[in-house]
């Protein structure tokens, strides 16, 4: 490419750089403070050396800077690069964009060490910190919006990708408002005596959920294949049958036992197919196979195990144990955290992709996650018996959670590793820059 093809690069990368730089970084404190965590169930003494600062308090800054630092700026980055925010007279508010975000989050951190919470499980914002994120929200939100105007000339794809991208700034519009309005204590309180436990139609409600974004993404990542309309047309004919089902099941104290529940919530097991054949035909940067093809894995690992925990009897003894966080791992630590760093592979290009797919730190992580989720679901099941097993020490107790810790030692060095090669993403960010007239680039 020329210079000024060369310039626009330069501008079309730096937001999307700060975006990756920054999700890199949360994930890095986030594993970083998982791993304390993990040294404090085995020496829970040392609470008296962090004051008020204990276990409950940096529970909260982990799960949460995970969830809305590593698994939504990369979301972040694809948004800013999918409305043209990264281009032209507005990249220069791109990275900003990104550290406004970033501050937010500080600032919610800084907030839950101190004790205040609305205490709702990823809905703790209270105080400042409640109004300054939704506001860091509304920024982001402003600039695609400008971008989308400022380039809706120059759209490729026609009206159909105009309408997408218009229907997608209406979706995310009220997502600021909504977050300060759920935050409340006063809305559908943590302790809600009106609902019971799990049932089908509420496990089946939230997997749609992630099967919607599954299917919805794709379109501001790659361009479509031929043969994208049948598959589309059965995955989402697929997902309106089963958001009709979960209007006609039992909710609140519908028991898990009710055959119509577990045998609803089997219909999900079509995912486990599905979502392959769905993203199977769009056309990926190369440099993400690796990546999908462990996104896939986790996803068909996450369905299945989802639904196996709910069936009767099992879920009896696994309700309330650490085989639950290790089902949690499986979502977030695996199938999320794949699809994540997938999103950021294409997102990055080619070019950069060797930042996130370096094989030792590709298996320090995945292995890790894995050999996590094996042991905590050895535990959940030995609790499931005897409930004082993960409280009261034991050679048992102690050597699964000496296991723990090591596999949260392994993907927090996995991290680091992906965190220092992204710091090189603005050096050579930098060389394209300075490209001569009229000389071709690689």
């Amino acid at each position: 490419m020329g210079e000024f093809a060369a310039m626009a690069e330069r501008e079309r990368s730096d937001g999307v750089t700060a975006a990756v730089q920054h999700a890199l970084g949360w994930l890095v404190a986030g594993n970083a403070i998982g791993v304390m965590l993990a040294i404090l169930l085995l020496l829970p003494q040392l609470n008296a050396w962090l004051g008020e600062w204990t276990y409950g308090r940096w529970m909260m800054v982990h799960m949460n800077t995970l969830l809305y630092g590593w698994c939504s700026v990369p979301m972040l980055a694809m948004l800013v690069k999918a409305y043209g925010a990264d281009r032209g007279s507005l990249a220069a508010w791109a990275r900003p964009a990104v550290w406004l975000w970033s501050a937010a989050l500080l600032a919610g951190s800084w907030s839950w060490l101190q004790g205040h919470s609305s205490g709702k499980l990823f809905l703790d914002w209270s105080g400042y910190a409640r109004v300054l994120f939704p506001l860091a929200l509304l920024g982001l939100w402003t600039l695609m919006a400008l971008g989308f105007v400022k380039n809706r000339e120059a759209e490729r794809n026609g009206g159909a990708a105009r309408a997408a991208r218009v229907a997608g700034l209406l979706v995310l519009l009220p997502v600021p408002f909504a977050l300060y309005v759920v935050s409340s204590p006063s809305i559908y309180p943590a302790v809600n005596p009106a609902t019971g436990g799990p049932t089908g139609s509420s496990q089946l409600e939230s997997t749609l959920g992630v099967v919607l974004i599954l299917l919805a993404l794709p379109f501001g990542l790659a361009p479509r294949k031929q043969g994208l309309r049948r598959i589309a047309a059965i995955a989402w004919s697929a997902f309106s049958i089963e958001v009709a089902l979960t209007a006609v099941l039992g909710r609140a104290d519908v028991s898990h036992h009710a055959p119509a529940q577990y045998l609803s919530l089997a219909s999900v097991l079509v995912w486990i197919a599905l979502i392959p054949a769905y993203y199977a035909q769009f056309e990926w940067n190369p440099a993400t196979r690796r990546w999908r093809t462990c996104f896939l894995a986790w996803w068909g690992g996450l369905v299945l195990s989802g639904w196996v925990v709910f069936l009767p009897g099992v879920l009896d003894r696994l309700k309330f144990t650490d085989a639950l966080v290790g089902h949690s791992l499986v979502a977030v630590a695996g199938f999320l955290s794949a699809y994540v760093v997938f999103i950021l592979v294409q997102v990055l290009g080619e070019r950069d992709a060797w930042i996130l797919n370096r094989t030792w730190s590709f298996y320090a992580w995945n292995g890790g996650v894995l050999a996590y989720v094996i042991v905590i679901m050895i535990a959940g099941w030995m609790e499931g018996t005897d409930p004082a097993f993960t409280i009261a020490p034991g050679a048992a107790r102690d050597t699964i959670y000496v296991v723990r810790l090591l596999t949260g030692i392994s993907m927090l060095a996995g991290s680091v590793e992906w965190f220092i090669a992204s710091l090189s993403l603005k050096t050579a960010a930098a060389r394209v820059h300075v490209a001569v007239p009229g000389v071709e680039v690689a």
